[in-house]
């Protein structure tokens, strides 16, 4: 390590760490590879649905083919991180995404726009992995969350983003709207995949710097670990958790909109502004809960984090009227990209950097399969039933048993 340090000196106090730099460059990716790709996608389905008459369960499979595309990457990403650095796979995934948004503006037939929004998935897991994987790589422990945090919140401003400017573009061009839109998005992903590509370095000692963070490093110790410390321990109870995050939020953020327009009677344009509010909470939600993880520790911040979704899973089947509605996007809002955040400093903590890819590969697979099985159960309950409670009560229960499970997670074992 002092050999390390001598070669590579950090940068001097007076000057902004490179690593903060990555980390815009991260907040970019994500507001395009998940936020526009996956996020804005609730607020086009509508005035897909309509162009393209769309059943239900139709909608569902389009969302469940997105997320198989994103499982199959998230499993071939540890591979091919061997081979390509993560700025190559970045740019690349980013790319893939704006040429399938391009297709989709331009297609008919809901087999093909299947077929282009799965790769979307595809590229979505090959920008993600690596730019949440680099938080280990230029940040110490204590600076984890936090980086992570600001990271996730590219969604937020992503979903700020479609509330306000695809419902404009639905009332311009009417029927054309939803094409208009995805040609708009596929535009400001292609332009973030050359600005990843100039910027993203793959290490520290690329810029001759050391990671943010003090230069005593305290993380956990594989080789030390017993039992339930144990990194395949570690991993199923990281996995479980991120399973049910991915089964239950995607059931709320794909149909939440679809739920206020056909069952509570909103105008499209005022589901859309209730839509940017998640989007507004969302800014603080990585942060926020990033910070406090550092502070608490990952048990602490998952447990919250997953308290305040059950609540707001509850308000949303409740069928209480509006102001229950509203409750339930801010508190959504509030929490929901908490747990990728927490998760990504997570592996770090408990696997080391060198381990961190094949990590949070693993636990992300779990993520992306619940995320797969969600919108097509959702989807399918939806239409035998006529209505989305039930699956909003129903992901209730499953984040409540994750404040349970979350209890139980060990505190990494720390050594010098």
């Amino acid at each position: 390590m002092q050999q390390s340090n001598q070669s590579h000196p950090p940068i001097s106090a007076k000057g902004l760490h490179y690593g903060w730099v990555v980390v815009l460059v991260g907040t970019l990716t994500i507001f395009a590879c998940l936020g526009l790709a996956r996020f804005a996608f609730g607020m086009l389905l509508p005035s897909m649905r309509e162009a393209l008459g769309m059943s239900y369960d139709e909608m569902g499979f389009l969302g469940t083919g997105n997320f198989a595309g994103y499982l199959t990457a998230v499993g071939m990403a540890p591979f091919l991180l061997r081979r390509f650095s993560p700025r190559q796979l970045i740019a690349s995934g980013l790319s893939l995404i704006a040429l399938c948004m391009f297709g989709i503006a331009v297609s008919d037939g809901y087999l093909l726009i299947l077929l282009l929004y799965t790769c979307v998935g595809i590229g979505s897991g090959f920008a993600n992995i690596p730019i949440m994987v680099l938080v280990s790589y230029w940040f110490r422990r204590e600076k984890r969350g936090q980086a992570a945090g600001l990271i996730v919140v590219g969604s937020g401003f992503a979903i700020i983003f479609s509330g306000f400017i695809i419902p404009v573009l639905n009332e311009s061009f009417e029927q054309n709207g939803w094409r208009i839109g995805w040609g708009l998005l596929a535009l400001i992903v292609l332009l973030v995949a050359m600005i990843a590509a100039i910027l993203i370095r793959n290490d520290p000692a690329e810029k001759g710097l050391e990671p943010v963070g003090q230069a005593q490093e305290v993380e956990y110790d594989p080789s030390a670990s017993k039992g339930q410390l144990s990194p395949v321990r570690i991993l199923t109870h990281l996995g479980v958790l991120y399973f049910i995050f991915g089964a239950t939020y995607v059931i709320y953020g794909t149909f939440i909109v679809t739920t206020m327009v056909e069952e509570y009677a909103f105008a499209e344009v005022s589901a859309g502004r209730f839509w940017s509010w998640v989007g507004f909470f969302s800014l603080f939600s990585g942060t926020l809960f990033g910070l406090l993880s550092d502070k608490l520790g990952r048990k602490g911040g998952l447990m919250i984090v997953f308290g305040v979704q059950t609540l707001a899973y509850l308000l949303a089947g409740s069928g209480l009227g509006t102001m229950a509605m509203f409750a339930s996007v801010v508190l959504s809002g509030v929490a929901v990209f908490a747990i990728p955040a927490i998760m990504a400093a997570a592996v770090g903590d408990y696997l080391g950097k060198a381990r961190a890819a094949a990590a949070f590969s693993i636990i992300t697979f779990c993520f992306a399969l619940g995320q797969t099985i969600g919108p097509a159960v959702a989807g399918m309950v939806a239409e035998s039933t006529g209505t989305f409670t039930g699956s909003y009560l129903a992901s209730a229960v499953l984040t409540g048993f994750a404040v349970i499970w979350a209890r139980f997670l060990p505190e990494p074992l720390q050594v010098s």
